[in-house]
């Protein structure tokens, strides 16, 4: 089969598309034939060598690697032990996450079922693939963890905030993979919804249900909203801490990228900062593709790419301003 591989770190250039062995099954797994995939920052993170993490949290690397997590595609083949998955069903999901075994990048993945659910029917393979790592996060932050591991970040287990009618919820980055996603479910929990981006996405949105969007090129958000109940920041960085302002005292900040908050300032402002490390979870993509199937959630997307391009879908990635997700698509 074709897959992307990289055999020492680097930039988009790095990104091979090679001739490999069709994965073989083990115990818990099903073969999926890949019709799409979805990239996400860690994908580019492990290419560059997780230079982004601290050297002490950066696991040994053994090369070539295979990136990705995130696909949609059709069961190929089931190991005897399991019985959730048939040859023939269409499914999607994040694999092996925490962790840089995905190898989505391919034709063919071996795949644990846990991490697995059927495909929502109102999605085609490409928005299905365009989901799974950026929705999850949304949804372990804001409607239900779905463990107790704690965060290795805060050395804390996150407690998701119910969002009931008439609270607040500002979305930094909104546009974004996340971000198009906490915005949605944040106003299927009833919130009112304040969008942060840039001024091209405000009809995106809008759609979506973004009550109010502020246009962070032209506007700074902590001048102009405050006493909102939950700041979900999928921007990151120094910026971060002027979204503060904008919380009601008890209110509650969460920081999808790294981010730095001083905690006497926090304390003083009886904020609590919270944040998780995504981990796969197939029942809930479960629960969360009826929920596509309703019309309640829906998958941006900013672009597509054939798998073999996997690098120009990297260099795009780079580029920022991202409308929804990234998708590479693989031929049938």
């Amino acid at each position: 089969m074709k897959a992307i591989q990289f055999h020492e770190p680097g930039g988009p250039e790095v990104l091979q598309y090679d001739e490999v062995p069709v994965p073989e099954i083990g115990a818990g797994e099903v073969l999926v034939r890949v019709h799409a995939v979805g990239i996400n920052p860690p994908d580019w993170y492990l290419r560059e060598g997780l230079k982004v993490m601290p050297p002490e949290m950066r696991p040994p690397l053994e090369y070539p690697l295979t990136p990705g997590t995130d696909m949609s595609g059709v069961v190929e083949a089931v190991a005897p032990d399991v019985q959730d998955f048939a040859v023939g069903d269409a499914v999607f999901g994040m694999l092996r996450f925490p962790g840089f075994d995905g190898r989505t990048y391919a034709e063919y993945v071996a795949a644990p079922a846990s991490d697995l659910a059927l495909k929502p029917a109102e999605l085609d393979h490409v928005r299905a693939a365009g989901a799974p790592m950026a929705v999850l996060t949304a949804w372990q932050y804001l409607v239900d963890l779905g463990h107790n591991v704690a965060s290795p970040f805060t050395g804390q287990v996150h407690q998701p905030v119910p969002i009931t009618d008439g609270m607040t919820v500002l979305v930094n980055g909104a546009a974004g993979g996340v971000g198009h996603f906490a915005v949605q479910l944040a106003k299927w929990k009833g919130a009112r919804v304040i969008a942060v981006a840039s001024g091209r996405h405000e009809q995106f949105l809008r759609k979506l249900g973004a009550d109010e969007f502020i246009d962070y090129t032209t506007t700074r958000a902590a001048d102009v909203v405050s006493d909102v109940d939950v700041v979900i920041d999928a921007v990151g960085g120094p910026e971060s801490k002027l979204f503060l302002r904008t919380l009601k005292r008890g209110g509650t900040m969460l920081p999808v990228f790294f981010a730095e908050y001083d905690e006497a300032e926090t304390a003083r402002l009886g904020i609590t900062v919270s944040n998780i490390q995504v981990r796969s979870n197939g029942p809930q993509l479960a629960d969360i593709a009826r929920l596509f199937d309703e019309g309640s959630l829906q998958v941006g997307i900013d672009s597509t790419y054939p798998l073999s391009e996997a690098g120009s879908a990297h260099t795009r990635a780079a580029q920022g301003h991202i409308q929804g997700k990234i998708v590479l698509t693989v031929a049938s």
